[in-house]
Order: C-alpha cells, then sequence, then structure tokens
C-alpha cells in the first residue's frame, strides 16, 4: 500500500519518540535490573537515584515535551484522538515533568524513578505498535502480535505504578522550598496550590481513565480474534477497483457529488477533490444544504439525482453469488416470499396508556398526563428546549385522544421494530395494528411478540413457514419465534413483496428507525429507503422518520433569533471566553449562521443550523441526509403524508456506551436551552407527534399545506432539545461541557483543597 505525505511524518515522528523513550530505558533499566538481583531490598533507594543518571533528564525532558505535538496532530485531524482527552493525558506528563525537573526533592525520591520506568516501559511499545499500525494499514489485526499484546496489556500495571509515581513527585514538590519559590516567595502560596491541584485532579480521573484503558483492551482483543465475515450477501458496498476493498468513502464522495452536480458543478467536484473525507465533509453538507435553498424544484432535483446515484452505486449479491447493481435487485420482484405470522393483544390495558387512550409521557421520576403534561410541554416551549408548533402538535394529542391516540384503525410498518428510539411500546399500548420488520433472531421476537401479546394491539410480520404449522399451545411463542424476522440486507427485495401484498385495503405509515454503526448505517438506510420508496409511490403509504439534531436543519427565524440572544449572554461569560482563547476559537463556536437567500424571490430568506457532528463521521451525515431525500420527494412529488420530525439529544445505550459522549451529556445542560432525555421520555413526545403528523390536516407533514421549499418540513415539530437555540454549534460544546462535568465530580474535592488551603494560609501569615 502506498503511503501518504501525513503517513511518512507520522511514522517519522512516532519512530522518533519510540527511540527516544527506548534510550530513557536503557539508561534507567540496567541499574534497576542489577539491584533487582543483588539486593532488591535497596530498590527504594535504586529508584531514588534513577533521575541523576547521567544523561537521563536531558533525554526524559526531550521525549517528552516532543508528545505536545499529540495534541497539535489531534487538533488538525492528522490523528483520530480527541484532542480533550490527548490534552488532558498530555497535560498531566508535563505538569509532572515541570515538577520534577525544578524540585530537587522530587528528583531524589522513589517516585521518581518508578515514575520514568513506567513511563519508558509504556511508551516504547506504544510508539511501537503505532509505527507498525501506519505501515501495515491496520492496527487491529496486521500489527505483530508481542506488540499488539504489550499495547493493549502493559496499562494494568504501569499506568498505576505511573499514577503513583507521579503523586509523589507532586507531593514531594509541594514542600520543597526550591521548588515553591521558584519565582520568588511572593509566589510561594500560588506555587504550592498550582502543584496541588494535580493530586486533587488525579483522585477522580485515574480510575475512569484504567477503566477505559480496560474496555479498549477488551474491544481490540475482541476484534483481532473475531472470525473471518461470511462472503458479502445482500445490499453491499461495492468493490473500490483502487483499494480492492469495500470501502466507503469513494461511493459516499460519488452520491454527494451527484445530488450537487445538478445545482452546482464546481461544488460537485471539490467533493470528489476532498482528499480529508472524514474531517472534512461537513463544509460539502452545508453547501449542499444550502443549494437546496435555492428554489423548491433544485431542492427535488438534488435529493432525487443523490438517491439516483445511491441506488446505481450500491451492489446487491443474490443468494446464488451473482452480482448486479441495487437498483437492478428491486427492479424485479424476489422468487421467494415470506408466509404471514399474525397475533392479537388480549389485553385491554397495557404500559403507560390507560384504557382512555390517554398520553402520558414518562419524565424523570414522574408520569406526566392531561394539564401536568401540558404545563411541562409549555415550560419546554418558553425554555426554547422545544419548538412552539412541536409542543401544539403534543398539546393536540392530549385534547383531542380520540383523534390522534385512538390507533385502533392505524396500520404501521416499522422497519427496526426492536429500535430504542422507536415507537412499538407506545403503538402497542395504544391498540395500533403494527407491522413488525426486525432480524430473525429468536430472542428479538420472543420479546417483540410477548409484548403484543400482552397488548391491545396486534401484529403481523413475516416468518418462514406457516403459521399453523407452528406449535403456539398455550400462547407458547418459542416456536412461532424461531421462524419469524427477517434480514433488510440480505431480504430486501422479498421484504417490499410481501409489504406491497400485505393488507392492501389499510393505509400504511411506514416508519425506519433501523440503525447501526458506520457504514452499515446507510446500507441499511438505502435498504429501508427502497422499501419506502416503493410503499409510497405504489400505495401512497405514508412515511415515518426520526431526525437527528445532529444534523443541518431549516429552522424558523424565531429560533435563529434565540440563538443570537443566547449569543450575547454567554459570549460575556469568563467561562466561555477561556474556552475559546485556549481552543483558539474552535470550542464554543457561534451557533446562528448566515441567512441563504432564495434565488426565486429576493424577499425570501431561509434560516439553516448545523448540527453536524464530525465525530459521528460521514456514513452517519449521508445515512441522514438521504432520508430527508426521501421525505421531501414523497411529500411534495407522490403527496404522502411525511413525517419526519427532530428528536432530542437520548442517552441511549448505544450513546452513553462511548463516555466520552456520556461526559459530554452530563455537562451540556450548561449551555441554555439544552436538555438530554432518557430514552422512555425521547420515545413518547416523539410517538405523539408522529400521531399528530398522520391525523392533522393542517400540519406540515400533510402534502396540501404549502411550504415554501420542501426542506421546511423539517422546521416544524421540532423537539430539538435546545440544539437549534443554543448560544454555540453543538459540535464545538463537546469539550467545554466535558470540563463542566468533571468539574463538577472534582467539586468536592476541590472544596476540601479549597478549605486545607485556607487553613494552611491562615497559619502561614499567623492567624491561627
Amino acid at each position: 500500500m502506498s503511503l501518504s505525505i501525513k503517513d511518512l511524518y507520522l511514522i517519522g515522528y512516532n519512530a522518533a519518540c519510540c527511540i527516544g523513550w527506548a534510550k530513557v530505558l536503557a539508561l534507567a533499566l540496567p541499574m534497576v535490573m542489577r539491584t533487582l538481583a543483588t539486593d532488591p531490598f535497596s530498590m527504594g533507594d535504586c529508584l531514588s537515584s534513577v533521575y541523576g543518571l547521567e544523561g537521563l533528564s536531558e533525554a526524559l525532558s526531550l521525549v517528552q515535551m516532543a508528545a505536545l505535538l499529540e495534541i497539535v496532530h489531534a487538533a488538525l485531524g492528522l490523528v483520530r484522538s480527541p484532542v480533550f482527552v490527548t490534552t488532558m493525558q498530555v497535560g498531566s506528563r508535563i505538569a509532572a515533568l515541570y515538577a520534577i525537573t525544578f524540585s530537587p526533592e522530587s528528583q531524589v525520591q522513589f517516585g521518581a524513578g518508578l515514575m520514568i520506568l513506567s513511563w519508558s516501559l509504556v511508551e516504547v511499545p506504544r510508539y511501537a505498535f503505532y509505527v507498525s499500525a501506519i505501515v501495515t494499514g491496520d492496527a487491529t489485526k496486521k500489527t505483530p502480535f508481542p506488540l499488539f499484546w504489550l499495547r493493549y496489556s502493559l496499562f494494568a500495571i504501569l499506568y498505576p505504578t505511573g499514577i503513583t509515581g507521579e503523586l509523589t513527585v507532586f507531593l514531594t514538590a509541594s514542600k520543597d522550598p526550591s521548588f515553591l519559590q521558584l519565582y520568588g516567595e511572593s509566589y510561594q502560596s500560588l506555587m504550592y496550590y498550582f502543584i496541588m491541584s494535580f493530586p486533587v485532579i488525579y483522585a477522580p480521573g485515574a480510575l475512569p481513565m484504567i477503566l477505559n484503558m480496560a474496555s479498549n483492551r477488551k474491544k481490540a482483543f475482541k476484534k483481532r480474534f473475531a472470525k473471518p465475515p461470511p462472503p458479502p450477501r445482500g445490499l453491499v458496498w461495492p468493490i473500490d477497483p483502487k483499494r480492492g476493498d469495500r470501502s466507503s468513502t469513494p461511493v459516499a464522495k460519488s452520491i454527494l457529488s451527484a445530488a450537487l452536480s445538478v445545482a452546482d458543478q464546481q461544488a460537485a467536484q471539490n467533493v470528489l477533490k476532498e482528499r480529508n473525507w472524514r474531517f472534512g465533509y461537513v463544509k460539502h453538507f452545508i453547501k449542499l444544504v444550502q443549494q437546496q435553498m435555492q428554489s423548491p424544484e433544485k431542492a427535488l432535483q438534488v435529493a432525487q439525482a443523490g438517491l439516483d446515484q445511491a441506488y446505481k452505486s450500491f451492489q446487491f449479491v443474490h443468494s446464488d453469488g451473482t452480482t448486479t447493481s441495487f437498483q437492478e435487485a428491486m427492479s424485479k420482484p424476489s422468487p421467494t416470499q415470506f408466509h404471514t405470522g399474525h397475533i392479537a393483544g388480549n389485553s385491554k390495558s397495557y404500559g403507560t396508556i390507560d384504557q382512555k387512550q390517554t398520553l402520558e409521557v414518562p419524565y424523570k421520576d414522574t408520569i406526566l398526563k392531561g394539564q401536568a403534561l401540558k404545563d411541562q410541554v409549555d415550560q419546554w416551549v418558553s425554555y426554547g428546549t422545544i419548538e412552539p408548533s412541536a409542543g401544539e402538535s403534543i398539546k393536540l394529542c392530549v385534547d383531542q385522544p380520540h383523534k390522534y391516540t385512538d390507533l385502533s384503525d392505524k396500520y404501521f410498518v416499522l422497519l427496526g421494530a426492536g429500535s430504542a428510539m422507536g415507537p412499538f411500546l407506545v403503538l402497542m399500548a395504544l391498540g395500533a395494528n403494527v407491522i413488525a420488520i426486525d432480524l430473525d433472531r429468536p430472542n428479538i421476537w420472543k420479546r417483540i411478540l410477548t409484548i403484543a401479546q400482552n397488548s391491545k394491539g396486534t401484529i403481523t410480520f413475516p416468518i418462514t413457514k406457516p403459521q399453523s404449522e407452528c406449535d403456539t399451545t398455550n400462547n407458547n411463542l418459542d416456536d412461532i419465534s424461531q421462524v419469524a424476522g427477517c434480514n433488510l440486507f440480505t431480504q430486501t427485495p422479498m421484504i417490499r413483496d410481501w409489504l406491497l401484498d400485505l393488507y392492501p385495503d389499510k393505509q400504511f405509515t411506514v416508519g425506519s428507525y433501523a440503525y447501526l454503526d458506520g457504514a452499515l448505517h446507510v446500507q441499511v438506510s438505502l435498504a429501508m429507503d427502497s422499501i419506502c420508496r416503493d410503499l409510497s409511490e405504489k400505495r401512497n403509504a405514508s412515511l415515518a422518520y426520526l431526525c437527528t439534531p445532529t444534523d443541518l436543519h431549516v429552522i424558523t427565524k424565531e429560533a435563529h433569533d434565540a440563538s443570537l440572544h443566547e449569543y450575547k449572554q454567554y459570549s460575556s461569560k469568563l467561562y466561555c471566553i477561556l474556552m475559546r482563547l485556549l481552543s483558539n476559537g474552535k470550542f464554543l463556536r457561534k451557533n446562528a449562521m448566515p441567512p441563504i437567500q432564495s434565488s426565486t424571490d429576493k424577499n425570501q430568506q431561509f434560516y439553516i443550523v448545523n448540527g453536524l457532528s464530525v465525530a459521528q463521521g460521514p456514513n452517519y451525515a449521508l445515512a441522514k441526509r438521504m432520508q430527508h431525500w426521501r421525505a421531501i420527494l414523497a411529500r411534495s412529488r407522490h403527496n404522502c403524508i411525511v413525517s419526519s420530525n427532530i428528536a432530542p439529544a437520548t442517552s441511549t445505550v448505544s450513546v452513553v456506551h462511548n463516555r466520552t459522549f456520556a461526559w459530554a451529556y452530563e455537562g451540556m445542560p450548561y449551555f441554555r436551552p439544552y436538555e438530554i432525555f432518557e430514552p422512555k421520555t425521547s420515545n413518547a413526545v416523539m410517538s405523539a407527534l408522529l400521531f399528530a403528523d398522520i391525523s392533522n390536516t393542517q400540519g406540515a407533514a400533510n402534502p396540501k399545506t404549502s411550504l415554501e421549499n420542501p426542506n421546511e418540513l423539517f422546521k416544524y415539530n421540532s423537539f430539538h432539545g435546545g440544539t437549534w437555540r443554543c448560544a454555540y454549534a453543538v459540535d464545538s460544546i463537546g469539550e467545554a461541557s466535558v470540563f463542566i462535568y468533571f468539574g463538577k465530580v472534582a467539586a468536592p474535592y476541590l472544596g476540601v483543597a479549597v478549605a486545607v488551603g485556607a487553613v494552611v494560609t491562615a497559619k502561614y501569615m499567623g492567624y491561627v
């Protein structure tokens, strides 16, 4: 494989650091090994003399200071490391280096040698691992196993010993007059509090760091020893002729370029020329939306061109191994068909909805309904957490349950029925008729069918043999669970055909709720789109989507103005000023964007918000954009009802398993009007918005409601959780939010430190 200039630079940097740490280790280790062999009981004295070895301090300072470049690498996107985490890790090392360099007493205690040995024993294999990963092109499977094992195992011993050594250096320096008076006696107290702040920070931070490495080790070993994937079947990314693998980047760029080509040829070419697609994709998506807002027809042309390119680009590998384009695969009926399973619930009341179809919303430690729910909705609207139109829609469901929450005559197709953010539970509780599509896994279907059986709704689902041949004695679901379900990737035409023939006299609402990580999310979104396309065009089915707040959306002028107001308020806060200065403007960027001028009406302006998060990656953005494209095409060209509302940031398991996201979620409410919701709350409110959309003839979801631009569909009924009206862009508050979270965690320790410091100062000043 060819190496880029970036790769060559990183190889050189990591190799140099590896050599530097190897020199430190070579200077320190021989004396330690001799002592261990001859007089192990004098190891404390040996470790105390490590720093004084000839040439060691100079080599240590040089190689550890070089680590500052790792922060630069993360900030420039040369590596995927989070800037905040990298800064914290390198910064703590630099602080320990500073302390040991200028504190003679800390140099001659056992912790100094313990710290130096721990650092060098960790860093030599770490940097060697990075070199190997770049050269081989695969950090997990192609790096030599001994190096791989050392990289992901040494931390278990060397992180605790290294932290212990660092703490002894900090504590010893705090008592060393030479260090405390480094800048004169007048700064002695300041130096003391400065160096003692690090043990305070280490207290809450050390264990999470070690646990995070343990989690990374588990994932890395699982990936290295994972079984080879089965031969490709069904909907797949095409093989990249240059690389010989199924890479997502060339295809994703071709789809976005094709979409832009109908509006701006230069912008389309810029997409294809983008060399840093992983971190440079955002500006191209912004350009796409700006072009769509020029005119209604251009919005639809862009959407159609993008989807057409996706169908042409993706491939479908049939069961016999033959490969066609996905477009061709979906143009023909499937040679095989599913049987149909059906279960009617046996309960008059289930879940959180009572027999009168009263909407109930679980919120924190209570259940909201009736006036209490309406009052809370008004609070959300007043605070800016949701848009007024969303509030009105939820209140419609509260005030008119017979119209909006009596679902006994409604049929919902759920693509990804078991999704954490899907409406399955609420629909079952309200007595809806659900047509469930989910993976053919017995455990999944045992859960789904049990819920349906104990509800007052009905469920219809694909099965591979007639239901009459299944053993359902005493309502036993084990046998039928074994043959229920399907695969959206490999059985896409078959699922589409089954749904087209099912209940031909019923009006369907088709919801796309399946979610997968990374490139798989694009695949599953396209699979769902093919089903949505045919059902909306051939049966005039309504469509339903859950939009993410971390995307590009058209917003109201009121939301734009509110964001500007918040920006003025927060810009004067000391914390925000410091964060912007320290990040050179990268953190806490202004959320409000310049308006877009319509090309068809000089007096018309549109406002957008850029909620894209670089951390989520271009595949996530493309998957959600394809859903936007289908939504506006179905509504504008095929007169379908389309419910496509923005859901709030929600603490689902798939999100908070990433510790950085979990920490950020804890700190984000500092930035008004953010609120992070639990899944049960998001499910309930988003279901209510769906019900309002399909029954409210005056709503934006109804194609009879006039919109100035098709993309305005997404500016109504938004339950965005504060993203639109916040002072700062969502992608710029993550690090600041994490700092706030750790500030809260460290507050008790800081309080104790301040109290102790006050006593020490009082005694020093002679007041005690």
